[in-house]
């Protein structure tokens, strides 16, 4: 790898403005919708911004690295059980239950700049199965202490019913216990959950602290044949689970999602209540990294007149939540990242270790043979001290990249959502992006050589006179150490860098990749905006480093 280094002094940054940071629960009463927006009891805008607390209530077997035989949780209970016996599996449940979200996590949360929390709840820790369901007082003192902490470090709760009676998708993620969507297969299922959530919203219909009641989880996909079966079944449904919510809580807001993991918003026919909003997850699984069009979404709030919000979004890597969350917000819509923590990964804010002998374990889930007792006994202790937040392993470029701050690192596609002559400027607006941003004329292509299965590099590619724009945030004054990664096209080319009118203009006659180091940039508190101009010849630009 080549480095340059290039003068950059006296650097300062265009504009500063107040970074969003959490409303104060207390002092701002409930939420509601006005519009298009959500507001506060005073009448002022709230911007959610999210994380999803997904495995503590609801375990998923993706995040225990478990094969099939592991993929829901009353499979990982099966296995526990085997594994180690009913009695030490009951309070190995406790424990997790107890340890994978505490206090810690919610100050933690709010200290990294996340204002609300959407926990996914499992129906069963909530209320039995069988002829005769029994409300189950855990659950409920688990919410309540989760309610209490958000409360203390002004965080907003949106509960969110992740597995509903019966099961609401007829796969593994809502605890499905044949694979068929039984909720909307048994009215006495669906009566079930108007129960649960009518006990829900009395036991919250005093508290501001929750903002929301998220009344099902990614309802009836297309590809099991359950939304051709059942969707419409589906707004009838929230509208019965609404009407009898409001018997007993007039004040909180209701999401709602569309069919086929949320998205599908068809079966929205109209909007029955005077204090909803809608929901659509957003993931960009495609390969190479596509920032998928959210218009249909768009043109869904004109329709229905309503906030609109992403329940979910993350599972990727660092460049596509700078690119989601930069698209949401400039589209004033708020997001929630799934999810907070989850074993042995590098794209959450943290990544709890994974347990020694946990492969055997994990084998077991697939099929192969079953560890001992001894082996399995040690390996569920020590996960039960690795969930803890203090033991788990904190990656700040992750929450940087989805607040889209530095320290970090800028990819060159990911400039701004303001449109020709405010984000960018290219000569050729007819054009369209090969990759990423397809709708926009700012050339972005793959880098050649790229084999990564799970994330691509890209570039950007600017002729002379053409630029782009970025938005980056610091949470306050400071300075860094500055690298751009570059490359010319064909022959010597020049480029300016600049900051608040500032700028520095460089040469470059590498034809291969090269990084180029910088003196140190400094950062005003709150956004600053940077800007690239190719003033001769033709550049291609990978990411900015800021460290």
């Amino acid at each position: 790898m080549q480095v340059r280094r290039y003068g950059f002094g006296g650097v300062v940054l265009l504009l500063a403005v107040i970074l969003s940071c959490p409303v104060a629960v207390g002092a701002k009463g409930f939420l509601r919708t006005e519009g298009q927006d959500i507001v506060d009891e005073t009448g002022e805008k709230v911007f959610l911004r999210g994380v999803g607390l997904g495995n503590w209530l609801l375990p998923e077997g993706y995040m225990w690295k478990f094969g099939p035989q592991g993929d829901r949780p009353r499979k990982i209970e099966k296995i526990v059980s085997d594994l180690i016996g009913q009695e030490s599996a009951e309070k190995f449940w406790l424990d997790f239950r107890r340890y994978y979200i505490t206090e810690a996590d919610i100050k933690r949360i709010g200290e990294v700049g996340f204002n609300s929390v959407r926990p996914a709840l499992n129906a069963r820790l909530f209320l039995t199965e069988g002829e005769t369901a029994c409300y189950v007082d855990e659950g409920f003192e688990l919410l309540d202490n989760l309610i209490k902490w958000c409360r203390k470090y002004d965080i907003y709760v949106i509960i969110d019913m992740h597995g509903a009676p019966g099961g609401q998708t007829g796969t593994n993620i809502d605890d499905s216990p044949r694979d068929e969507p039984e909720l909307f297969m048994d009215v006495k299922n669906q009566d079930r959950l108007v129960n649960l959530w009518v006990k829900i919203a009395g036991r919250y219909k005093d508290e501001p602290t929750v903002a929301a009641y998220d009344l099902l989880n990614e309802p009836l996909p297309h590809r099991t044949g359950a939304a051709e079966k059942y969707k419409d079944q589906l707004e009838p449904l929230y509208k019965r689970i609404t009407e009898a919510i409001r018997q007993v809580d007039s004040k909180h807001m209701i999401t709602l999602e569309g069919a086929d993991w949320s998205n599908d918003w068809s079966v929205f026919s109209e909007v029955f209540d005077d204090n909803v909003f809608y929901q659509f997850h957003y993931y960009c699984w495609d390969r190479p990294d596509n920032l998928k069009s959210v218009s249909q979404f768009l043109a869904g709030r004109e329709r229905l007149d309503t906030p609109i919000w992403v329940g979910e979004t993350g599972e990727k890597g660092n460049a596509i939540y700078w690119g989601t969350t930069q698209y949401f917000e400039a589209n004033n819509i708020g997001w929630s990242f799934w999810p907070w923590k989850k074993m042995d990964a590098k794209n959450t804010p943290y990544s709890i270790n994974k347990p020694e002998g946990w492969n055997e374990i994990r084998a077991y889930s697939e099929g192969k043979g079953k560890p001992s007792k001894e082996l399995a006994q040690k390996a569920f202790d020590e996960l039960i001290e690795n969930i803890k937040l203090e033991n788990c392993v904190h990656f700040p470029d992750v929450v940087n990249a989805i607040f889209r701050r530095v320290p970090g690192k800028v990819e060159a596609e990911n400039y701004g959502h303001e449109g020709l002559n405010k984000s960018y400027f290219v000569k050729d607006t007819g054009r369209k992006a090969k990759h990423y941003r397809s709708s926009e004329p700012v050339e972005v292509e793959v880098i050649e050589g790229d084999r990564d299965r799970w994330v691509s590099e890209q570039c950007i590619k600017l002729g002379e006179g053409e630029w782009t724009a970025y938005e980056i945030n610091s949470l306050e004054t400071q300075t860094f150490r500055a690298v751009v990664r570059a490359k010319a096209e064909g022959a010597a080319a020049t480029f300016v860098f600049s900051l608040n009118g500032q700028s520095e203009e460089i040469s470059i006659t590498e034809t291969d990749w090269v990084d180029i180091e910088l003196d140190e940039v400094k950062f005003s508190e709150g956004v600053n905006r940077a800007k690239i101009e190719v003033s001769c010849g033709e550049v291609y630009f990978d990411w900015f480093n800021f460290e």
